[in-house]
């Protein structure tokens, strides 16, 4: 056998070990749960609700940071500046802090009676208990992954493409939406995705900030702590059902696109 069929195999071997650790737990999940619970489980109106809000705040959670996240990601890719490490730093904070923490923090600011919560409140916009609660925290965990791909697609189109097209008479405006942008839209498309599936997923800063209305995670975890994991897994099962066919049909958008 030669050097580098045995290296194969070995990468195979290892790649097996944490594909199965990946997958084993979610089959267990569905596997032990029955047809019959889960049936249920899709007729109870407080699931199905807290599901929907789930899609609903971080389909609007991925809109967000697309409209502000891909012109920072634009300066970052294109312009050098004082201060770009830190910012792409800070960007990529959310990412490393535990989301409890980023709870605190954004009820710190959103909270009534604090920096921004307080003018906010006149205004009659409330974070606290409220589904804009539920977008900022999904959004603050959220939006690093759309600005770095963002980021890395932008870096990946030749600066020399814009030049040309500014030399013909095109507007820096014109020159990003019909040359710039569409070159680097897969890499923001799949930025998008993890940012919608970060978003969907999140649990412990939408926790500190809104446990009413319950997105699908709070729900899952108030059941288990309430009744157990017999009542709980089939919302669970429901969920990353639901997840898994968006994400599925998201991804096969986005390998279209590569085509």
């Amino acid at each position: 056998m030669r050097r580098r069929d045995r290296t194969i195999i070995f990468f195979s071997l290892m790649g097996f070990f944490i594909l199965v650790f990946i997958i084993l737990p979610l089959v267990t999940m569905i596997g032990t749960t029955s047809p019959r619970s889960l049936l249920e489980t899709m007729k109870d109106k407080e699931v199905i609700h807290a599901i929907w809000l789930s899609i609903y705040t971080a389909g609007l959670t991925t809109l967000i940071a697309f409209i502000f996240g891909v012109p920072l990601a634009y300066l970052l890719a294109r312009y050098k500046f004082w201060g770009r490490s830190i910012i792409e730093g800070m960007i990529d904070i959310p990412i490393v802090i535990p989301h409890t923490v980023a709870g605190i923090a954004l009820l710190s600011v959103f909270g009534k009676g604090f920096l921004l919560g307080k003018p906010l409140s006149y205004l009659g916009i409330k974070f606290v208990g409220a589904i804009p609660g539920i977008i900022i925290a999904m959004l603050f965990v959220s939006a690093p992954f759309l600005v770095d791909a963002g980021k890395e697609g932008f870096a990946s189109v030749n600066p020399r493409l814009e030049n040309v097209a500014r030399t013909l008479g095109a507007s820096h405006w014109r020159v990003f939406w019909q040359i710039v942008f569409p070159l680097a839209s897969k890499s923001i498309l799949s930025g998008a995705i993890m940012t919608w599936a970060r978003a969907i997923s999140e649990f412990g800063a939408v926790l500190i900030l809104v446990y009413h209305p319950m997105i699908a995670p709070v729900l899952i975890y108030e059941r288990f702590e309430t009744y157990g994991l017999n009542y709980s897994r089939p919302v669970a099962v429901l969920l990353v059902l639901i997840c898994l066919a968006v994400f599925i049909g998201l991804r096969a958008i986005s390998r279209r696109g590569k085509e």
